[in-house]
């Protein structure tokens, strides 16, 4: 398996790091393959550094299994085990453990003498059941080298890092990724239903701001309703998730989205796993399009056709309103979920968190002292009030901002195409334009090949590979549709079979793909042994290709 260009800059300075310090955090938001990344990591350092045993933690038991199917996705040849409520082995290179289980008294004696120790979600790091084995390992061996990875390293509570890592390897913005095509653009409203200036004055209890004193303002049937009126306006039929403050809160605006015609789900902390379970499954297969929840789905749930985020309650910590923020950020599979088109997420904010903490992007403190950068913002062309730049309209007066967002836009198109670009010339294959109309790309290696293809108003990225039937992999915007071609190149191929049809470039067509060629590319007389490839792999596929898009569109 092939790494992304940006994901092999991470991997190569997380183990720079590593050797030069002996710890290092990294920072890899939501659609940067965390699991991926580190699983990269440690496979070279076993390979090429001689480590013996690594331990790989995270907070919950569905993590540490995902996390070892993918490491074995990537490293099919490493032996690895599992530390969890149900079983206790040590016995693989690596073993994947679940902080709650490994750091009983009892289980920590029986963690062996470390190599490595990878913390999954590292903004945990600080907290006392991490730190237990963090310390353990550190006793047991001092030179143990320490990896973190985090999508928000800036913890609610303020503390810091500083004591487990010293330093940053790197960070992957949320704008690379949503210019890169790997997760989709945010469109976010701001929303002011008669009560800002409440929940300004509401004051921070603990490491947020008071809820139960939130409740009290935005749990009333007016707003409620409104709510509802302003989501049916604005994302109605998109699935949704809804942010609320206390359980009290959650039941009220649940009960009116049902009572509106909207089938609508909760989950809190309180309700047995059964009914949570339940409520979890009605949502992602289908049943109810909204689902509505209190600290539950903040962190590690992902259901990818989510593509509106309701928030009705404020954020003090940034990293909670990115968390929240990023249920809705993931791109479309179009294997788990066909005939599905995803191209943006729609953010209705009914608090203050977009104009307290303005920009998705995160300022990183080891220090624990929490920053808070200043929102870009714009003049209200109407009523003259600073509002979010990100605003579709004016939260004051309500003035429609068309032609102001057209602005920005046209430098956001401007530099969507400028990555597009970028991601065709930075990948591991060539990309050939088959047509002169910039309608269809086609890439090529030994095993595999992808194609991204314009048709009626979406675009599409097709995959296939030796003895398979070509695939939809998602539909959407043509950056997202690269991306997605992109990794379906990577997952399939090898660097070895990069490098040789990379020299194809610098070839002339064969004699057997000239017989084979259509008439007009034979004339073509720049034309390379790789495009040559590309054409003939195009006119082989063409009718399938035809057929899985038309039966995808219908």
């Amino acid at each position: 398996m092939l790494l992304r260009p940006r994901q092999k800059t991470f991997v190569d300075r997380s183990i720079s790091s590593l050797g030069n310090f002996g710890n290092t955090l990294g920072v890899a938001p939501t659609g940067a393959g965390k699991t991926i990344l580190f699983s990269h990591i440690v496979g070279n350092l076993l390979k090429n550094e001689g480590l013996n045993k690594v331990l790989v933690i995270a907070h919950r038991d569905e993590l540490t299994e995902q996390n070892r199917d993918k490491f074995l996705r990537i490293n099919p040849n490493i032996a690895t085990s599992v530390v969890d409520s149900k079983t206790k082995s040590w016995e693989g290179n690596v073993t994947f453990a679940m902080v709650q289980t490994l750091s009983m008294p009892a289980n920590l004696e029986n963690i062996p003498n470390l190599d490595l120790l990878v913390i999954d979600e590292a903004h945990h790091a600080a907290a006392e059941t991490y730190r237990r084995i963090i310390d353990r390992a550190l006793e047991l061996n001092p030179h143990c080298r320490i990896l973190g990875l985090t999508a928000t390293p800036n913890r609610s509570d303020g503390k810091g890092l500083r004591d487990v890592f010293s330093n940053v390897a790197d960070q992957i913005s949320l704008a690379e990724l949503i210019s890169s095509g790997h997760l989709v653009m945010p469109r976010t409203f701001v929303i002011d239903v008669g009560v800002r200036g409440q929940l300004s004055e509401v004051k921070v209890s603990g490491a947020d701001f008071d809820m139960t004193a939130v409740d009290r303002i935005m749990n009333q049937e007016p707003i409620n309703e409104a709510v509802v009126e302003q989501w049916k306006g604005k994302a109605e039929n998109r699935k949704t998730v809804v942010f609320c403050s206390t359980i009290a809160h959650a039941e009220s605006v649940t009960a009116t989205f049902n009572s509106n015609g909207v089938k609508a789900v909760m989950v809190s902390g309180q309700m047995s796993p059964d009914k949570r379970n339940r409520n979890l499954t009605a949502y992602s297969e289908g049943d109810a399009s909204v689902i509505v929840n209190v600290q539950v789905l903040t962190e590690g749930w992902d259901h990818p056709p989510t593509s509106c985020v309701v928030l009705l309650r404020p954020s003090s910590a940034k990293s909670t309103m990115i968390q929240m923020v990023g249920r809705g950020l993931r791109t479309i599979n179009s294997q788990e979920h066909p005939n599905l088109v995803k191209h943006n997420c729609i953010i209705l904010d009914f608090g203050t968190s977009s104009l307290i903490h303005g920009t998705l992007e995160q300022d990183i403190d080891l220090d624990g002292i929490l920053t808070t950068a200043d929102p870009l913002m714009m003049d209200c062309p109407s009523c003259g009030s600073k509002i979010p730049l990100a605003s579709y309209e004016c939260p004051i007066c309500g003035e429609e901002l068309r032609s102001e967002r057209q602005k920005a836009e046209k430098e956001l198109l401007t530099s969507v195409e400028m990555m597009e670009i970028n991601l065709l010339n930075r990948s591991s294959f060539e990309w050939v334009e088959l047509f002169d109309d910039h309608s269809a790309f086609l890439s090529t290696g030994f095993n595999a090949w992808a194609g991204v293809f314009k048709y009626r108003d979406n675009w599409y990225s097709v995959g296939g590979k030796e003895k398979e039937a070509a695939k939809i992999l998602t539909v959407g915007e043509r950056v997202v549709c690269l991306a997605a071609a992109d990794d379906w190149l990577n997952e399939n191929e090898t660097e070895e079979t990069a490098y040789k049809t990379r020299k194809w470039l610098s070839e002339f067509p064969t004699e057997k793909q000239i017989s084979v060629l259509p008439k007009e590319s034979k004339l073509d007389f720049n034309l390379t042994r790789y495009q040559a490839s590309a054409h003939i792999t195009f006119q082989s596929n063409k009718l399938e290709i035809q057929n899985i898009i038309s039966a995808h569109e219908l």
